[in-house]
């Protein structure tokens, strides 16, 4: 039997096509069939490469005695995270309000208006029930007492992101100050922020590395260097199939959570590369290189788009794809095995329940191992592979156009810049219509879902990136349609911001404005460079040229993106 997912694209819904629980996805038809039967509503939120969301699938999802209490007293919709960011930090929002922390699973209990009342993360089988079995008796007995409780907490999501204009404030900022602020919590050890777990955070160390560059900081340069070293030299870093996992369970960055995400790896792309213009450290450019041959070889579509995330699970067990058995690298490295064994950290033990997850030892270095690390990789390749997340996200997809440029500009390799054209072709014959809107999912030729504002700000970014290494207009003129779309469509006039959702988008209990960088970059940060540079760049050709920009006679919108802008950086600074 299947249920209403099986009519679904995304990968992490089909996942729960077969579940006896009757899901529903995110639609019209869902929300009604609960306010017709009064009936509360589960609003499950995941996405197809989470270890955990997996085990609560195994423990609950899948045990029909869990599926009939969930069927009977409540509407169950499941949501891709990746796929409706705006309905994840709704419900991650509600989360962190009621128990002050979040993550994924997220499972949320809402009115059938859709105001939770009630969301955790993960829960073991009988915790689950239990939850259950509470709010089913609760909106049975208590519904008026249900009712102020989702209005009070959908006022604190609301209240969450609150920002008020003043544009009189000065935008002038102490770098300085705000590198101490970093520096007190950075690990100089083993890079990163300090403790566990650890994220590679791409825009702290992009922000360090400006900082340096600017300021002549050594420290800064230090911060950055230690994490990229450590990164690489730990088992974040695939060192056999190159790419990096999403995050390291401990502050070592030895053992990872297994899955391999787009975003993080076009960031790093970017990252890596401006450490190796920095500094021309060999390594660096060693690991640009090997992460861009796995996104190419594991994470690319035949129509050029990138795929979004590869599984951390594979034969239900995390990261059995990626771990080997001591008797098994002797076997495939033979006589080569001593030189392997006195590069890499590997024992009887393992590190990794029993197993070897690959870490270089203290000193030494990877040169030399490529042909080793490759028989390693066909050995792997024999393998039964984790799930491909095979859906494109345009945001995820525009971050990997920036990353390639980035690349191309440290090392002048084409072939960087070869993928990103083909990756911007996609993006604009694919996702982009006539009238400067953008999907934001595609998918064998399906798009269903309106772009967000992420989508807009990192496609606009990647085509100013493409038009300032190729100097083809066409770039310009694209990003400069979807900079006007975004401003009549998504520009909140009151704080001076954007909201993350457009006006023709599906109204939600909470209209949310993006505005903290985490490990993916703020939408509001990078559309205020977005529109920086457009303007500045046809206020000059008006000048210059002495004809009409594309703002207009006289180039009146620009003034009003700079006016935009400076007020948006104005709320955000203060």
């Amino acid at each position: 039997m299947s249920n209403q997912l099986i009519h679904e694209t995304s990968p992490y819904l089909l996942q729960h096509a077969q579940n006896p629980v009757w899901w529903h996805a995110w639609n019209a038809a869902a929300w009604k069939k609960a306010q017709d039967e009064n009936k509360l509503v589960i609003v499950s939120v995941g996405y197809s490469a989470c270890h955990w969301c997996h085990v609560m699938e195994q423990e609950s999802f899948e045990v029909s005695a869990v599926a009939e209490i969930m069927n009977d007293a409540f509407i169950c919709i499941k949501v891709d995270r990746e796929e409706r960011p705006d309905i994840d930090q709704i419900y991650m929002d509600a989360c962190q309000l009621i128990s002050g922390q979040g993550g994924w699973p997220l499972n949320a209990i809402t009115l059938p208006d859709g105001r939770p009342i009630y969301a955790g993360t993960y829960f073991p089988r009988l915790k689950w029930i239990q939850v259950l079995q509470f709010f089913k008796g609760y909106w049975k007995n208590k519904p008026e007492e249900a009712m102020e409780r989702a209005a009070q907490i959908t006022a604190g999501i609301r209240a969450m992101d609150l920002i008020e204009a003043d544009a009189g404030r000065s935008v002038a900022m102490n770098h300085a100050a705000i590198f101490q602020q970093i520096d007190v919590l950075w690990d100089y050890e083993y890079g990163g922020r300090r403790g566990a777990p650890k994220f590679p955070m791409p825009v702290v160390c992009e922000y360090l590395l400006t900082y340096h560059f600017y300021s002549g900081n050594k420290r800064a340069l230090d911060a950055v260097e230690i994490t990229l070293q450590r990164m690489h030299a730990g088992g974040i870093y695939d060192h056999v199939g190159g790419g990096f996992a999403r995050y390291s369970v401990d502050e070592y960055w030895e053992i990872p959570h297994f899955e391999k995400m787009l975003y993080d790896n076009a960031q790093l792309l970017s990252l890596y590369a401006k450490a190796f213009q920095t500094t021309g450290n060999p390594v660096y450019r060693e690991v640009l290189n090997e992460t861009f041959d796995w996104i190419l070889r594991e994470m690319t579509d035949c129509s050029g788009a990138f795929y979004s995330a590869i599984d951390a699970d594979s034969e239900g067990h995390e990261g059995k794809f990626y771990v080997w058995d001591l008797a098994e690298l002797k076997q495939i490295l033979q006589d080569d095995f001593p030189l392997f064994a006195a590069t890499y950290k590997i024992s009887d033990s393992g590190n990794f329940e029993g197993l070897n997850h690959l870490t270089l030892l203290p000193g030494k270095s990877s040169e030399g191992t490529q042909t080793l690390r490759h028989k390693l990789l066909q050995a792997r390749n024999l393998r039964i592979r984790p799930l491909l997340d095979d859906k494109s996200l345009t945001a995820w997809n525009s971050l990997a156009i920036i990353g390639c440029i980035d690349a191309y500009r440290a090392t002048q390799e084409n072939r960087f810049l070869e993928r990103a054209l083909s990756c911007a072709r996609h993006i604009t014959s694919k996702v982009l219509s006539q009238d400067f809107s953008l999907k934001r999912n595609y998918k064998k030729d399906a798009v269903t879902i309106q772009g967000f504002l992420d989508d807009y700000a990192f496609t606009c970014k990647a085509l100013l990136a493409l038009y300032e290494v190729t100097l083809d207009e066409s770039w310009l003129f694209k990003s400069e349609g979807i900079l006007k779309y975004v401003i009549q469509h998504f520009y909140n006039l009151e704080s001076g911001l954007f909201y993350f959702t457009s006006v023709q988008d599906e109204e939600l209990i909470a209209r949310k404005t993006e505005t903290q960088d985490n490990v993916i970059p703020s939408s509001n940060a990078v559309l205020c460079e977005s529109l920086l540079k457009p303007a500045t760049c046809f206020t000059r050709k008006a000048l210059l040229k002495r004809h009409t920009g594309p703002f207009g006679s006289c180039c009146p919108k620009q003034h009003s993106i700079l006016r935009i802008t400076l007020n948006g950086l104005h709320s955000v600074t203060g």
